[in-house]
């Protein structure tokens, strides 16, 4: 199988990468000409320099290629404007899904995410639980699962759609700050440290997408992958206090002064291109349950996570601990 990997210069995308190269695909990676590629460097991956707001990059990258793995979008950087998540995760999805359908792509992989479902009422949550994306990562991703969706149900084109819920592992810098901050007792929790709280480790993740990829009844489906349990948040706190060896956190303060602070940092910020120091979604994690159930991949696509929360966190936190992360 002759596959192509878009996004494969970042965390996620580097994973997937590595995965199908053990498991005998012949790999393509699509990188942007700022991208950092030092991760791909050595091994044997056939290296394209292009972007997917190009079409022509493309249909360039996607010739003599089976299947496509679209894990490229823009996640979630408080400094962009909304029209920045517009143009990749939804104009960029669909010059995708165009370029597999006239290159004769035989299998699209689509990496949405699972924050499309929002805050999740009735925990856990299967794949037909309503969508209520609460920031404009979420709407985008979930605009660009209709034009997935289309292109399946209008243009006959192979699509899987795969919402993965937070990806962690070796290499993920998105959680630094919390472990740094436990590392250092000075993490604070907001609320009470009862929602729940569900994540994958990336080695699991990209398997969940490669099992997509190769089961038939797969195609026109969408499928959540997430660990194999969720917890509550005061409960990770304490996993991660635990494998950085320090006493778990104490302080827990009301969240909305935090989330009103976090609004009036946006509105500042933003316009200005600057990173907030504080914003809304990042208190959404305090406040908004995120507990799924994969027993729709477990049946279909014979998924099955292998590495459990303790062990990848501890994982994790060696990493930080053995780069230097948890001191600067």
């Amino acid at each position: 199988m002759r596959a192509l990997v878009t996004g494969a210069s970042g965390f996620t995308g580097g994973y997937m990468v590595d995965h199908l190269l053990e498991k005998g695909y012949q790999v393509r990676a699509l990188v942007r000409p700022t991208s950092q590629t030092d991760g791909l460097s050595g091994k044997a991956v056939d290296v394209f320099t292009g972007d997917i707001l190009s079409r022509a990059d493309l249909l360039r990258a996607m010739r003599n290629i089976d299947v496509v793995f679209h894990i490229a979008a823009l996640y979630r950087a408080a400094n962009q404007p909304d029209q920045a998540y517009w143009d990749v995760n939804v104009t960029g999805t669909a010059n995708v899904m165009s370029a597999a359908l006239e290159s004769g792509v035989k299998r699209v992989i689509h990496c949405s995410t699972c924050g499309v479902h929002g805050h999740i009422a009735k925990p856990p949550a299967t794949e037909d639980a309503p969508l209520d994306p609460g920031d404009i990562y979420q709407q985008t991703k979930v605009e660009g699962e209709k034009v997935a969706n289309f292109y399946f149900r209008e243009k006959g084109l192979p699509v899987t759609i795969v919402r993965p819920v937070g990806i962690y592992g070796p290499g993920d810098t998105r959680m630094l700050k919390m472990y740094r901050m436990i590392y250092h007792r000075k993490f604070i929790m907001f609320g009470g440290g009862n929602v729940l709280y569900h994540l994958t480790y990336v080695t699991d993740t990209v398997e969940g997408f490669r099992l997509a990829a190769e089961q038939p009844v797969a195609i026109g489906q969408t499928y959540i992958i997430a660990g194999d349990t969720y917890f509550t948040f005061n409960e990770f706190a304490r996993m991660i206090a635990d494998a950085l060896d320090v006493a778990p956190p104490r302080l827990k303060l009301p969240v909305w002064p935090v989330y009103a602070a976090g609004y009036v940092c946006e509105k500042i910020c933003i316009p200005l291109r600057i990173q907030p120091p504080i914003f809304r979604r990042r208190v959404d994690i305090f406040v908004k349950d995120r507990a799924f159930d994969i027993s729709k991949a477990r049946a279909e696509l014979g998924f099955a996570p292998k590495v459990d929360l303790r062990h990848g966190i501890r994982r994790t936190a060696q990493w930080y601990l053995e780069n230097g992360y948890l001191d600067k």
